[in-house]
């Protein structure tokens, strides 16, 4: 039977996507097919869905979603009554219900949808088809007592008319209410209750969006730019003395155009980060000259400078209406509002609530979602040696509007200010209260007073080759060293680095200074290779070029142990160009002994070799191939027999098969360092902090 949560409001302004948003994320880390229904909507586009779309790759029919237009929905009730509305709309529901494992409802939005009793018609609802219901509670404006008896009231609203409540959530409450507001309920309701404070970058609207609602013209600015949320509003009218000092963090400067002297002194404030804006708004529809527009590019690229015909005061008419939206086009907020609702919502018992049951098929999206909870439910320190970098900037906001894991960024702090603030993100350098949020801080190897203590120590480490605490000096200002010595002392978990550095400038470090964990013999690798319905690990296609047999069991035993430490259940197939004994030579006999070895060390490993891909992953061949084995056939960890073969495997089917291959992941160290490609795309280095994160949670457990 299909399970289905119908998500709803008792009014207005409850921010309730944030909750929608929260909810698909923790059933799409359970199952594959999830739909989506909207009994009641408005004429044009549904923001919400789009975002669903597009963030969790849904492949339903939008034209399935919906149940029907409001006004059709109150011509109807008028004509025919309530249970003929209900009953088309069951009717429909179901149509959809039958094609997903879970549905999302999404309830009714009280916006002038000149429907009678609407919280009564959201349960009745509910109850036809069958769904749990979360409701939203909006706590804008209100007092922490106020909130509270909201709550319990609209607890009682849905019980009483027979609905099977999940949770109760308190949205949108103000920073300083909410936690008194959580202590007040606690434990006062038979469900539990998450009371999620205000954020003011969910509320506000982007640059991209005051475009569109003025329609201003944009003069200067890239897409990053006008991404930026607009926190605040700073009308210029002011001589520059007086107008620096108001300027705030991630405020939108409004002043006529004929100001050259407030539009440079605000860019060359967001150059120095001090502080960072989201852009500048041009009235009266005056344009400065192009020496300042060049200026100004050149002082703050990419940096938003957009224009309109009207004066100031009709302008900040407008602005001040502006309400940010979570939609496709804001992935940023996404994140934002995704942090907030694992921040403040016990995830893992509202999982437990929702009863769904995993599929045995693993998407790469579940396989990455568990990656990020995983990481999020025992947060560790991360540092990441290449601060500088845009991609590491941009996965850092990531991480941390996620709260996956604190992070340290090495480098010049005025280059990574001043490069942040290009970018227009948000990493909270200058926060004080994270509210138990994950952090970053910023170390620059060349002046940091850690830099003495990490020659001396490098010193030592390394006497016998000669090292002295002057050379090494000089070695540990460089990054790479910095973070190793950082992660050998405890002052971090793990570090990745690669995204501009070569794999031997990122692990020979590690070589020196972490070395190899206790019973491994060498370092070695895995891929985590995210097909279309499940997860296999392939080692070694990132280090060793040959191994002998000794160390390609190593490999095996190493691998099988990263993937029982990622959820995949190991059963190695140690590969060769022939299967069992019907080949023989140098390369397959390497295989065989090491196939022994394995066999002796773990003998509680399911391991079988030599034996050839197809055989280890069909099942079909290996009925015919090697009849019997407990791993041909169902293989999850394919042990290359040598470089050549795994790092062109693993391309191969990475490009042919459109598999995501998440990695390389260094195995065997004593402390987690990994190395990024240097064609990293975002998504790939959150992966790659979040696996380190992972890999230095079971560091701990040592």
């Amino acid at each position: 039977m299909t399970r289905s949560v119908y998500i709803t409001g008792i009014g207005r302004g409850d921010g309730r996507q944030v909750v929608e948003l929260g909810v698909m994320e923790l059933v799409t880390r359970q199952v594959d097919r999830v739909g989506v229904f909207r009994p009641l909507m408005h004429d044009g586009p549904d923001r919400m869905f789009d975002l669903l779309r597009s963030r969790y790759r849904l492949s339903q029919d939008p034209a399935t979603v919906y149940g029907m237009r409001y006004e059709e929905a109150a011509s109807l009730q008028a004509e025919q009554g309530t249970d003929e509305l209900v009953s088309r709309l069951v009717d429909r529901f179901h149509a959809v219900a039958r094609d997903y494992e879970v549905v999302l409802v999404l309830g009714s939005d009280y916006a002038d949808t000149q429907l009678p009793a609407e919280l009564s018609l959201n349960a009745r609802l509910a109850n036809e088809f069958g769904a749990s219901v979360l409701p939203v509670v909006g706590g804008m404006h209100q007092g922490a007592e106020s909130v509270a008896a909201e709550v319990r009231n609209a607890h009682h609203a849905f019980t009483a008319q027979g609905c099977d409540v999940l949770a109760m959530i308190a949205n949108r409450v103000a920073p300083d209410a909410a936690k008194e507001a959580a202590e007040q309920l606690a434990h006062r309701l038979p469900v539990p209750v998450y009371v999620l404070p205000e954020e003011a970058s969910l509320s506000a609207p982007t640059v991209a969006q005051v475009v569109q609602a003025l329609g201003a013209e944009v003069l200067l600015g890239d897409d990053a730019g006008l991404a930026r949320n607009v926190l605040g509003f700073v009308f210029g009218g002011a001589m520059l003395p007086v107008f620096l000092p108001a300027l705030t963090p991630g405020c939108l400067v409004v002043t006529p155009g004929d100001r050259a002297d407030l539009i440079i002194g605000a860019l060359a404030a967001h150059s120095a980060g001090s502080p960072a804006i989201a852009g500048v708004l041009l009235t009266l529809d005056e344009r400065p000259g192009t020496d300042i527009v060049a200026l100004a590019q050149r002082l703050a690229p990419g940096t938003p400078v957009i224009s309109v015909p009207g004066g100031s005061f009709p302008t900040a008419a407008e602005l001040f209406t502006l309400e940010g939206k979570l939609t496709a086009a804001t992935p940023r907020k996404a994140e934002t509002a995704l942090g907030l609702f694992e921040l403040h919502v016990d995830t893992a018992e509202l999982t437990g609530r929702l009863s769904v049951v995993r599929s045995e098929r693993v998407t790469p999206m579940m396989f990455e979602h568990e990656l990020i909870e995983r990481a999020r439910s025992g947060r560790r320190h991360v540092v990441l040696p290449e601060g500088t970098e845009e991609r590491i900037l941009r996965a850092a906001e990531v991480l941390l509007r996620r709260n996956v894991c604190d992070l340290t960024l090495l480098g010049d702090e005025s280059v990574i200010r001043k490069r942040v603030a290009d970018l227009g993100i948000n990493l909270g350098l200058d926060t004080e209260d994270h509210r138990g949020s994950a952090v970053a801080r910023i170390i620059d190897p060349q002046t940091s007073q850690l830099r003495e203590n990490f020659a001396e120590l490098y010193a030592r480490l390394r006497a016998h080759k000669g090292m002295t605490v002057e050379l090494a000096h000089d070695v540990v200002a460089d990054v790479s060293y910095f973070g190793t010595l950082m992660v050998h002392e405890g002052l971090a978990d793990g570090m990745v680095s690669g995204a501009v550095h070569s794999t031997a400038a990122t692990i020979r470090p590690a070589f020196e200074v972490i070395k190899t964990s206790p019973g491994a013999a060498i370092v070695s690798s895995v891929f985590f290779m995210c097909l279309a319905d499940k997860v296999l690990v392939y080692g070694d296609c990132a280090v060793n070029p040959d191994p002998d047999a000794e160390q390609l069991a190593d490999i095996a035993i190493q691998s099988a142990e990263t993937a029982a430490q990622f959820g995949v259940e190991p059963r190695v197939a140690m590969l060769s160009y022939s299967t069992g004994t019907s080949g023989s030579g140098a390369d397959v006999d390497k295989v065989r002994k090491a196939t022994d070895i394995v066999r002796e060390r773990r003998p509680d490993l399911l391991v079988d070799g030599p034996i050839q891909y197809d055989a280890a992953v069909d099942a079909n061949v290996a009925a015919t191939k090697l009849p019997g084995s407990k791993v041909a056939g169902r293989a999850t960890v394919l042990i290359f027999p040598d470089l050549n073969t795994g790092n062109n495997t693993y391309k191969a089917v990475q490009r042919s098969a459109g598999a995501i291959a998440v990695g390389p992941v260094l195995q065997g160290l004593r402390k987690p360092v990994n190395d990024l490609s240097r064609g990293a795309l975002v998504q790939d280095i959150v992966n790659t902090v979040a696996i380190t994160a992972i890999q230095a949670q079971g560091e701990s457990r040592v």
